[in-house]
This record gives C-alpha cells, sequence and structure tokens, in this order.
C-alpha cells in the first residue's frame, strides 16, 4: 500500500487540510492509500485541528475534527511521498534526512509556491483560500503522481 504525509509547522492547519482533502479523494477513488499527517514541532500534539480548519473542511464535505496534531518522528521516513506545506517544511525535512520530500506547490500550475499559513490570516476568508490551493494542489498530485490507479 502507498503512502503519503503531509507535514506543516504544527499540524493543526494545512496538513490536516491536506489529509482531510486526500482522504476523501482516496475513498471516492476507491484507493488504497495510507494518508497522514504531521508537525515539525511539538506545540499541538495531541490537539484537534484549529477551528477555522475543521469549518472549511466541513464546508466542503469533510470531517477534520477528529484528527490530532502529532509530530514527525524517525518511523516516518518509511512514506512513499512526504508533502510539504512551504519551503521552511521542505527545507527541514531534508535537513533531517528524509527524502521524497516534494513541496504541495509544485502542482495545479502554482508554480511551487508555498501553501500560505492561514493561522496568521485574519478570519475565515484566509483559510477558504488557502483550502482552494490545497483542494488544487492534491487533486493535481493524485493524477500526477500516479496515485489514481
Amino acid at each position: 500500500m502507498r503512502s503519503i504525509l503531509f507535514v506543516c509547522l504544527g499540524n493543526i492547519c494545512r496538513s490536516p487540510i491536506a489529509d482531510g482533502i486526500a482522504n476523501a479523494l482516496a475513498r471516492e477513488y476507491d484507493l488504497e492509500l495510507f494518508i497522514d499527517s504531521a508537525a515539525l514541532g511539538p506545540w499541538h500534539v495531541g490537539n484537534p485541528p484549529c477551528e477555522n480548519s475543521i469549518k472549511v473542511a466541513a464546508k466542503y464535505g469533510i470531517d477534520v475534527a477528529g484528527l490530532r496534531a502529532r509530530e514527525v518522528t524517525d518511523e516516518d521516513r518509511s512514506f512513499d511521498l512526504i508533502v510539504a506545506m512551504d519551503e521552511n517544511n521542505l527545507r527541514e525535512l531534508e535537513a533531517r534526512g528524509f527524502k521524497n520530500v516534494i513541496k504541495l506547490g509544485r502542482y495545479a500550475g502554482y508554480e511551487n509556491a508555498c501553501v500560505p499559513d492561514p493561522y496568521f490570516f485574519n478570519g475565515f476568508a484566509g483559510f477558504e483560500k488557502v483550502w482552494e490551493m490545497i483542494d488544487t494542489c492534491v487533486r493535481d498530485m493524485f493524477e500526477k503522481e500516479n496515485l489514481l490507479c
């Protein structure tokens, strides 16, 4: 079974959204994939996604409320694909010796852009914009990485 790990700084905004979208796609296409998300740091370990991440996902029919933040571990090196949300995440993962690391913004014509951290935006509108980018990129990633078969 192929596996994908989405990584952001705290695992309460961007990576849980990507995790939720990817798991929904896997169910929709009846794919055998193991999908998870994690943080680079311990700040939110055990906490659910932030309120706005839960709200934006629910708006699009995806429930991420049951996810809990966890920190990346050495065991995560076994994932087939490790997807960083931004350049800092990518560099940190590579510095820790992780392989198969890519940046989500390389898909869907975003020209390798960073997925901005909506935690620091004012209000829900930032989460809407981040949702749109993550959703588009994850769907394109599934196609380009041949995950739909």
